[in-house]
Order: structure tokens, then sequence, then C-alpha cells
């Protein structure tokens, strides 16, 4: 593409019911970099988002800590947008889905699909708790596997065979929102009839919007053939109602990805330079999103068939990465490399994730892994030992021998074009997202840079007084050099790009400043623009992400006799105060009172309590278990509980008339 392109940018949606970490980091980086890569080109380039806020798992959360779910979602957002600044991520707008815009849109576009013959019902029978009186999701729902007999699986699939299914399929369902064992109830579901959009489908997935890899991974659904889509889910639920209808609201699934319009719209609404029609209903602006793998059919196949339905253009391209992994790991908890953005940024510079990000990323659907060990040597060598290193070796001789006032003209004229005819070959790399390929490139610039400047050591020349116009040639040809470095940087660091800018007393840099000589030009005094990293603050990082959790999957649990249990000292406590703990996401510090003794206790019930809903409740605790040193202190004992964790913990809590330091028998 050339000329000025008018381009719309979004990232998939957080969800509003936890914190943001590693796997968000990479898909908003990797979006920001391109972003800023096509500002810098100067493109007309917006970036919205919004977090996902809709369904069950919200409500529930907002009943357990006491808070009405608009409360709830409106704070996690903030915290989400904090995060996100943390890590130089330049949403134009994070907004919402619970929002009026929103509302309207799906209503709108809902109805459209109605009119045009693409929605029916149909009865569908789903388990329901009867206790809590709702239907159950199958993220809600446990039993043992309909093949393997594995206790303890989820109701979509089993983690021990690998078997998927039904939720109805599990044997021994229990609901783990209240313990009870769901019976079948039967509702009627609204439906999309997505096989009728096959053939648009079809020529759509392989016209270039999509990556090859995953052109052929939606043809293998396409040929199995595709089922009409369940858009609606029973009361209770937090989301929208669907006009006409009683009971029923829309899946979150279906308002989700019509949020990209309402936060666009959003920000239209509030930037008179902005223009709604350029890209909704049917602009010529570009639409791009940036997804992972794993909601490839919700972008791919849902949404496009969606948008023909309701007579709307469909995205330019989609964007599509891998998951993240640690150490060559699934992210775990208790290993500490479930790292959420606002422990990294304790302990950790946020342009050294960008960069890493950057370099690993190679505009296909590999998975990224962030080895911890590589993730500090590579920072280092490229960016300090590297990029920076020239600065901090020519700045010092133009500011002693010239006062900052560096020379007319290239040292080396071929050198010079080298550096500044690689321009065109990244420009194609950022395009199409092989930030790895452009890392490597720039990092073999810098190579040469550095060559050059040893090759010409001006620290000896500097000895001879009458070779000072030498080491001015020298020092100022490694600062262009420098700046040229900087420019294709900017993108992936745009701090160090900011502190760059200030040091070379130059304006904001634009991609086409890297053809530009800077002199003759006067510089400020140089400071240090990025550090090394340090791998006892990697290690400091990881040891506060650590989170004890357990494999509810896990076969052959040891059993215990009458003598073991009788050994558990159990009484009554009563919570005095709850606190969270600075740098862990999941604890509370909690100071019972035993009847007259008063402990401290650390519990990872951070998700599903508010600290000041505790105060005063009895709970049950494990009286004489040793007490264990925590890099926040010490914990002498351990609260009881039950769920699957996260937000659906739950206390347990004595009947009416216990004190504290009674004993449980």
């Amino acid at each position: 593409m050339s000329g000025h392109r008018n381009i719309l940018v979004t990232s998939a949606l957080p969800n509003a019911n936890g914190a943001i970490h590693l796997g968000h980091l990479l898909e908003h980086i990797q979006t920001d970099i391109w972003v800023r890569f096509q500002k810098m080109r100067g493109h007309r380039c917006v970036y919205v988002c919004a977090d996902d806020t809709h369904g069950t798992a919200t409500m529930l959360k907002a009943e357990q800590e006491g808070l009405a779910p608009e409360t709830l979602i409106e704070r996690i957002r903030l915290e989400h947008i904090r995060d996100f600044a943390g890590f130089l991520v330049s949403h134009d707008n994070y907004y919402s889905t619970h929002s009026e815009e929103n509302q309207r849109h799906c209503e709108t576009m809902y109805r459209k699909l109605r009119d045009a013959g693409y929605i029916f019902t149909r009865a569908v029978s789903q388990l329901y708790d009867p206790e809590r009186r709702l239907f159950l999701a199958d993220r809600f729902v446990k039993g043992d596997c309909p093949r393997c007999g594995a206790p303890d699986q989820y109701g979509d699939n089993c983690e021990r065979c690998g078997a998927t299914y039904d939720a109805t399929d599990l044997k021994n369902p229990r609901s783990l929102l209240s313990g009870a064992a769901p019976v079948l109830e039967t509702s009627q579901h609204y439906f999309f009839d997505l096989p009728q959009f096959t053939g648009m489908l079809r020529g759509w997935t392989r016209s270039g919007t999509l990556q090859s890899e995953v052109a052929n991974k939606l043809k293998e659904w396409l040929e199995g053939g595709l089922k009409p889509w369940d858009i609606s889910r029973d009361a209770p639920y937090f989301g929208f109602a669907i006009p006409d209808s009683e009971d029923k609201y829309f899946y979150v699934w279906m308002d989700a990805p019509i949020g990209y319009i309402a936060s666009f719209e959003n920000l239209c609404s509030r930037d008179p330079t902005l223009k709604f029609e350029d890209f909704w209903p049917n602009g010529e602006g570009e639409v791009h999103h940036f997804i992972g793998k794993d909601i490839v059919n919700f972008h791919a196949l849902f949404w496009p068939s969606v948008l023909e339905g309701a007579g709307m253009r469909k995205p330019t391209r989609i964007h599509t990465h891998g998951f993240v992994t640690v150490d060559g790991t699934k992210m775990s908890k208790s290993r500490g490399t479930f790292i959420n953005a606002a422990t990294y940024l304790e302990f950790l510079n946020p342009e050294h994730l960008r960069y890493y990000f950057a370099a690993k990323l190679a505009g296909n659907v590999d998975d990224i892994d962030v080895n911890l060990d590589d993730f500090v040597q590579r920072v280092n060598s490229d960016l300090v030992g590297k990029v920076v290193n020239i600065a901090s070796r020519c700045a010092g001789f133009v500011t002693r021998l010239a006062d900052g006032e560096l020379g007319a003209a290239p040292h080396d004229p071929e050198l010079w074009n080298a550096f500044t005819g690689a321009g065109e070959g990244l420009v194609a790399h950022f395009e199409r997202g092989d930030f790895g390929r452009a890392v490597r490139e720039i990092a073999e610039l810098a190579d040469r840079a550095n060559r050059y400047i040893a090759q010409h050591a001006p620290w000896d020349v500097a000895k001879d007084p009458a070779r000072r116009r030498d080491v001015l040639d020298v020092c100022t040809m490694g600062l262009n050099l420098f700046k040229v470095l900087i420019v294709y940087l900017k993108p992936i660091l745009p701090r160090t790009a900011e502190r760059t800018e200030r040091f070379l007393d130059v304006p904001p840099l634009e991609w086409a400043d890297h053809t530009k000589f800077l002199g003759p030009h006067r510089i400020k005094t140089f400071e240090p623009l990025l550090t090394r990293m340090e791998k006892k603050h990697v290690d400091q990082m990881v040891e506060a992400s650590k989170v004890e959790e357990s494999d509810p999957a896990a076969p052959n649990v040891p059993q215990i006799d009458i003598a073991d249990f009788s050994k558990i000292a159990l009484k009554v406590a009563r919570i005095v105060s709850a606190h969270p703990v600075a740098g862990a996401d999941k604890l509370l510090r909690l100071e019972l009172d035993l009847g007259g003794e008063r402990r401290q206790v650390f519990a990872g019930i951070k998700a599903a309590y508010a600290p000041e809903t505790l105060v005063g409740r009895l709970t049950v605790v494990v009286a004489n278990l040793k007490s264990r040193k925590m890099k926040f202190g010490e914990s002498q004992g351990m609260v009881l509980a039950a769920g699957p964790g996260g937000e659906h913990i739950f206390l347990l809590s004595p009947d009416t008339g216990a004190e504290p330091g009674m004993d449980v028998r």
C-alpha cells in the first residue's frame, strides 16, 4: 500500500475478571509497535480497545465482592489502563463493552440479522444449578471424564486424556458454585445461522486477510461443516438483553467484537478530526485486528459472518499470534512464571520486555518463549552493549572538544548510505509484523557502527591535539548512526527515543528522519539512556509472582486415616483486619483473633473477596500448622476455604453462635 493511509487498529479485549499478565502484554505490545510504526510513517492510525465485561463470571465476582457489576468493571478497567500505560501501550481509547454505544450497535446489528433471516430459535438442554438457580457454563461444572473416567474435569475437556465433550456428558457432575448436583433443564435459545455464510468464508479466508497457517486451520473447520452459533444466554446474566425477548441476553462473544466499533465511536464523539463513516458501516479505511490464535474462530468465522449478514464491511487484516511460554513451559503460578504486569513493573524496565517480545515476533502464530536467562543476556547485549554504547562512546568527545557541536557531513559516506538504505527493508518487516527480523537487522547495523568506532578509536586519536578534527568527524558520524538506529527502534522503545530526542536536541523523530544527517548541530550533555538488566531483579520478580496452586485433576491423592486427621487442630477465628499484600496479586494479609490470641495469616483469596467485606467475619483456621516465612512476612496458620480457585473461593464460616477460640470437631 502506498500514499496516506487511514487505519483503525484493535487488540483483543481483556476480560474484566483478572489482572493484565504476560499474555495480554504480548498482544498489546505487538499492536502498539505496529501502530507507532504506522504513525511514524505519517499515516493516520487509531488504536482502540476495551474491557470485555459481560458474562456469568463477572456477575458472580461482583456478587462475592458485594459490588454492583458496573462498579467492579470500572475498577478493573482503570487497573488495566494503568498497567498498559506502564508498558507504554498507546491506546487512543480504552473503553468498555458495557456501554450505551455497544448496546445500541448490538441491538441494531441483531435486528438486521433477524430481519434478513439469519436468526432462529430452538430448545437447548443445559446443566442447571438448582441451588444458585442459574444455568452453568462449562467452566462452572466439574465431573468425571466420560471417556477415561478421570475425576475433577471441567465441562468441556479432559486434562488427563484430552477428550472434548459437552458438559451434559460428564459423569457425576457437580456445580462449582454451590457443590450441588446439576439437573438438566431445557430453554429456548437464539442462534445465528452461521452455515449460510460458508461460501463467503471460503473466499474471504483465502483473500490475504489471514496468515496462511490460520487460513489452513479454518479450511479444516469449513470442510468439516459449520454449525449454527448459539448467541444467547439465560437470566440471570450480566449483559445486554436481546430485543423482544424475555430473560434472554446476548452471549458475551456476540457483543465483544462489536465493542471495537463502539469504542471507536466513543472516541469519535470526543475527537472531531475523526470520522466514524470512514470505517463503519462500509467505510474505505483499513481495519486491523490483533488477536491470539485461541480466538481465531470468533474473529475469522463468526465476526466476518455477522458483519456480512448485517450489511457491514469486514476487517482488512487479522494479525494472529501464538501463546506466551516462560522457560519453555506454560506460565505457572506455583513456579512464579505467571507474571502480572504490575508485578513486572515493580522490578524491571517495561522497554526491556517490549524489545524482547519484538525480537521474538515473526508475524506468524508460533508461540513466544520468554527464556529468562536469554531475556537478560539479549537486552544487555543488544540494547546496552551495542546501541546505547555508541552514544556513550561518542558524546563525551563532542561535548569536551567542540562544546557539543556536531560536524556537517558523514565521515564515511558508504557506511551512512548502508544505514539509511536499510530503512526500506525494515519498513517491509514492520508492516508484516516480522519484528524479529527487523530487530536482527538493526542489531547488525549497531555492530557495524561499533566496529567503525573501534576501528577509528577516538579515545586514542584524542591524545593528539592536532587530530581534534578527526575525533569530531568520527564521533559526529557515530552519533548520527546512533540516531538512525533510534529512528528504527522508536516504535519498540518510545521512552528511550524520547530521551534520545532530548539528548540530541531534536523534535520528535519521524521515520523519514533516518535519511537526515544531523549537523552542524549542537547536542546536549549525554546522560544514561538505558540501564542494564540485573538477573537478581528477574529472580525477585519470579519469587514475588509465586502462588501456591494445586492441580485439581492430579490422580492418586494419598489417603489419610483418623489418626492423621486428629493431629490437625481446627479453631474458630474472627477476622480482625484484612489488607492487600504489596507485590502479591492473590494474597490478603489477615489478622485473626483466636480467642485472646492474635495471629497473622496470608491467604490466597484476594480474587474472591474485597478486604473490607471480611472484617468481623468468623472463619476456621488450622491452628497448629507450622509457621511459614514468606517474603511478605510470617504466616501463622491457614484459613480453610473451598472452590476451584481464583474468584471462585469460599471461606468456611461457622454458624451463628460460634466464638473465636472454639475447637472445630
